[in-house]
């Protein structure tokens, strides 16, 4: 697909892309006027139903919604058919891979006390920005929910719901997420 279309509406739209930026397929990015949504150097961005083996469910979608929002997505980064919505902050970092139907999510989108949300639906929410460190492999349909913090070379099982701290160097899965085994350094180096 020849991308460069819709490289001229995310300037437009106030996106910040670095190089070798590729699309495959077309994805929902949108940024708020006044947010930040930086995209790093070397990103594939996967929206195409036929270009991951996984199936995915839908195209990639990545929205800062509110003023002030903030999301950075590092260097060499792979995401597959993933939502990405901020309302405060989401980082990558680089060399990170985003497995396919993924949801990385800072908020709880509505209130959790009944009486609130039936009167403010869309508003006084929990929100918590979310850290995800370098070289980090999330697997096909995981939950990253608000207040995560993923730390370098780690990998997030399949199907897992991330909530809290998953520290480095680990492989973390379930529900909710627990590290289920610590990575020899032999098997982070080099990887990239």
């Amino acid at each position: 697909m020849n991308s460069n279309w819709f490289k001229i509406l995310l300037r437009f739209n106030k996106v910040h892309y670095g190089k070798k930026l590729t699309l495959k397929g077309i994805p929902i990015i949108f940024s708020k006027s006044g947010n930040n949504l930086s995209i790093g150097d070397n990103v594939t961005i996967i929206s195409s139903f036929l270009s991951n083996l996984v199936g995915l469910y839908q195209r990639t979608i990545i929205v800062t919604r509110v003023p002030d929002a903030e999301i950075y997505i590092g260097n060499n980064v792979g995401i597959s058919g993933a939502t990405i919505y901020a309302r405060k902050r989401i980082t990558i970092g680089d060399n990170t891979m985003i497995g396919g139907n993924t949801k990385i999510i800072d908020n709880d989108f509505h209130p959790v006390d009944p009486e609130v949300r039936r009167k403010t639906p869309n508003e006084n929410m929990g929100i918590r920005s979310i850290e995800i460190g370098e070289n980090v492999f999330i697997g096909c349909n995981c939950l990253i929910l608000k207040g995560t913090k993923i730390g370098d070379n780690a990998v997030i099982g399949a199907g897992s719901v991330v909530s809290g701290e998953i520290p480095a160097n680990c492989v973390a899965a379930g529900n909710p997420a627990k590290v289920v085994r610590n990575l020899e350094k032999n098997e982070t180096k080099g990887i990239i």
